[in-house]
């Protein structure tokens, strides 16, 4: 080190040390201020149920879909990243003030809270079609984790399952999109599509 690095660290190191600091505090304070938008509150109508979701983006999406068509977004934790990522913020924008999401510490937490809601799971290991499927206006939506779905347990306590029907050349489709095309076709048959 040099004496002018050292000197520089030396005249301002606490200022270093402050501005660090400052914006560790400044990423706590965000992160209650997002967990304080999250409102737990039942509300009537289609929800979105993300079981430990992965990826931030994808929430992201999910959110600003959910705020354009008016459902709320159930998270499942854990998840697979810091709720005050920013790339959640940056999918979801300034939307995230126009969309009710409630967060869950497990499945358990997330199944009493819901009440006697239908469960929907949408995977690919079912041979009922989601459009062939007649949905309800209080049904919720769950989707799993985007590496592995959900638990054999987790499907059983399931209501119903459908698919989305796709060539069998392909696995799977992103969350964000299969989460749009199932909450679209819901909210169709249920006559729920805003404007």
């Amino acid at each position: 080190m040099t004496i002018v690095m050292a000197a520089a660290l030396a005249r301002y190191g606490p200022l270093v040390a402050w501005v660090r600091d400052g914006w560790r505090a400044w990423r706590r304070i965000l992160a209650i201020a997002l967990a304080r938008r999250v409102r737990t509150r039942q509300s009537a109508g289609m929800r979105i149920a993300l079981f430990e979701p992965e990826i931030a983006g994808n929430v992201g999406a999910v959110l600003r879909l959910c705020a354009c068509l008016g459902a709320v977004v159930d998270l499942i934790e854990p998840m697979g990243f810091e709720w005050d990522d920013r790339r959640v913020r940056r999918a979801a924008m300034d939307y995230i003030d126009h969309v009710t999401i409630a967060r869950h510490a497990d499945f358990d937490a997330f199944r009493t809270a819901i009440g006697s809601k239908r469960l929907i799971l949408f995977t690919t290991r079912s041979s009922q079609s989601a459009y062939d499927f007649r949905f309800a206006p209080d049904d919720v939506l769950l989707f799993g984790k985007e590496s592995a779905g959900v638990p054999a347990a987790v499907a059983e306590s399931c209501d119903a399952r459908v698919r989305i029907p796709m060539r069998p050349q392909v696995r799977s489709m992103n969350l964000a999109i299969s989460t749009a095309l199932a909450l679209g076709e819901a909210l169709r048959q249920t006559a729920a599509l805003p404007g």
